[in-house]
C-alpha cells in the first residue's frame, strides 16, 4: 500500500496503528488537533504520542486538523487520492460523561467528523479500506437487562443464558434502551460507515469495541479505566470506582491485538461490515479484580473508594463475542490477556507516569 490515513493517530489506536504501518505503507499521514486534552485536561494529552511519532518514524507525517472541518479534510484526501489504500479512523470524543457536558461537541465530533472522513474517501480513494472504531456503547444500556448473577468479585450471566459461554454479539438491538449523548452520537457514526459501504459499495468495516487499553494510552478518570487504574496503583494517585458494587465487568484488548484484527481487515476487505471486538473471554475482569490484579504488579496498594452512582448508560456487564470476527479472519490471533496487558502497561509507561 502506497498511503495510510489515520484519524486521532495521537491517542491508544491511531498511535499504535502509525508506528504498525510505517513499516509497510510509504507514507503514513496522521490526524490529530489534540482534542483529548480539551476533554480531559492537559495530563491527558496526546502531544507527547504525537511528538514519539514525529521523531521515531521518517515516514510519519502530521497534521493538527479537525476533523469536524470538511474543507480540511477534503482537502488532505485530494492531496493523496488513490494513492490512499487505508482509513483507520480512531478520532472521538469518547467519555459518556463529557458528552453531555456539550452534546453539540461530541456529535460534531463523533458523526459529523465520521461523514466529512467517508465523504472524502468516496470522492478521492473510493476503493480504499476504511476501518470505523466504534464503541459497544452503541447498544446502550440494553445488556443490563440480562440476567445476571452476583458473584464475590463479578457479575456474571447466568448459566442458562446464550451470552454467558461466549458472550454478547452483534445481534443484540440498539433500540428502546438509554444510550448516554455519547452513545447516541457513535450509534449515528456506526450506521453512517456501514451505510457507506452498502449503498457506495465501500470498503468499509465498523468494529464496536468494548475496552481498548494499552501502554499508548493517556488514560484519564473519564476514559481509560485500566490504564488510568494501573497508573493511579503505581503512582499513589487515588481512584473513584462508580457504581454496581465494584462487580462491573469489561473485556478488554491491547491495542497491539485490536491492530492485527484491522490488518486482518486491510489484507481481506468487506463492505458495510460489522462486529463487536474486544478481549472476549480470554481477557475480562471486574473492577474489584482489575484493582487486585493492579496492586498485585505494583507490589503496593491503591488508595480507592466507592461512589454508589453508576454512570448514566453504563454496562453493568459486558464481554464481547468476537467469534463472527474469528469465523471471517480465522488467522487473527490476539496475543495478551488482562495480566499481560497490565504488565505491559506498567513496564513501558511507567517512565511517562
Amino acid at each position: 500500500m502506497s498511503v495510510v490515513v489515520v484519524s486521532g493517530s495521537g491517542g491508544l489506536v491511531g498511535s499504535e496503528a502509525a508506528r504498525f504501518y510505517a513499516g509497510q505503507a510509504t507514507q503514513v499521514v496522521g490526524i490529530d488537533n489534540d482534542m483529548r486534552a480539551r476533554f480531559f485536561g492537559a495530563a491527558a494529552s496526546t502531544h507527547w504520542a504525537v511528538e514519539q511519532l514525529q521523531q521515531s518514524l521518517d515516514n510519519y507525517l502530521h497534521h493538527g486538523i479537525d476533523i469536524r472541518d470538511a474543507g480540511q479534510v477534503n482537502a488532505l484526501f485530494s492531496t493523496y487520492g488513490q494513492d490512499i489504500g487505508l482509513v483507520v479512523h480512531a478520532a472521538a470524543q469518547p467519555s459518556h460523561d463529557w458528552a453531555a457536558r456539550e452534546p453539540v461537541t461530541d456529535f460534531t465530533v463523533n458523526a459529523n467528523g465520521t461523514l466529512n472522513l467517508l465523504e472524502a474517501a468516496r470522492e478521492h480513494c473510493p476503493k480504499a479500506v476504511f476501518v470505523f472504531m466504534s464503541t459497544n456503547k452503541v447498544y446502550g444500556d440494553r445488556p443490563n437487562a440480562l440476567p445476571l448473577v452476583e458473584l464475590d468479585s463479578r457479575w456474571e450471566v447466568d448459566e442458562a443464558h446464550p451470552y454467558h459461554r461466549h458472550g454478547i454479539d452483534e445481534s443484540m438491538s440498539i433500540d428502546a434502551c438509554t444510550h448516554s449523548l455519547f452513545g447516541a452520537s457513535k450509534v449515528a457514526a456506526d450506521v453512517l460507515v456501514q451505510e457507506y459501504g452498502r449503498y457506495f459499495n465501500m470498503n468499509t468495516v465498523t468494529l464496536r469495541g468494548g475496552c481498548l487499553t494499552g501502554p499508548g494510552h493517556s488514560g484519564t478518570a473519564l476514559h481509560g479505566f485500566l490504564a488510568y487504574l494501573m497508573q493511579c496503583t503505581a503512582t499513589g494517585k487515588p481512584y473513584t470506582v462508580l457504581g454496581y458494587k465494584g462487580k462491573q465487568v469489561r473485556d478488554n484488548i491491547h491495542s497491539a491485538d485490536l491492530i492485527a484484527a484491522i490488518d486482518a481487515v486491510y489484507r481481506n476487505p468487506r463492505q458495510g461490515e460489522v462486529y463487536n471486538m474486544g478481549g472476549g473471554r480470554r481477557s475480562n475482569c471486574s473492577m474489584l479484580e482489575a484493582i487486585e490484579l493492579c496492586e498485585k504488579l505494583a507490589g503496593r496498594p491503591l488508595q480507592w473508594r466507592y461512589e454508589e452512582t453508576n454512570r448514566i448508560g453504563d454496562h453493568q456487564w459486558w464481554i464481547s463475542d468476537t467469534r463472527r470476527f474469528e469465523e471471517h479472519y480465522p488467522d487473527w490471533t490476539p496475543a495478551y490477556d488482562i495480566e499481560g496487558i497490565l504488565r505491559d502497561i506498567l513496564e513501558r509507561a511507567r517512565d511517562r507516569w
